[in-house]
């Protein structure tokens, strides 16, 4: 008869499966904004701005491309893009 408080042998424990991605997780492609345009506003509040960013990370590394963002944003911030082909058109302010 074994104990039950008998310490569990190596070949018994379980192995280690790949852990799933967290939930809350993002996966993207970082960028460095290098220009903000003030001037150009839009959203029912005046709160998205365009930006120009340089793409850090991915196949379009050294890329620049214009986004919408809302949000407090300033020259140098490094953000997360959830995808490099989509480019921001020019926003027609009336």
């Amino acid at each position: 008869m074994a104990e039950e408080n008998q310490p569990a042998r190596p070949h018994d424990a379980p192995q280690q499966q790949p852990r799933p991605q967290q939930p809350g997780t993002f996966n993207g492609f970082l960028a460095e904004i290098i220009e903000v345009k003030q001037k150009v506003k839009t959203g029912i509040y005046g709160e998205i701005y365009t930006v120009s960013c340089r793409i850090l990370e991915g196949r379009d590394s050294g890329r620049i491309i214009r986004r919408n963002l809302l949000g407090p944003i300033k020259k140098g911030d490094v953000i997360r893009l959830p995808d490099t082909n989509r480019e921001a058109k020019d926003i027609r302010v009336k």
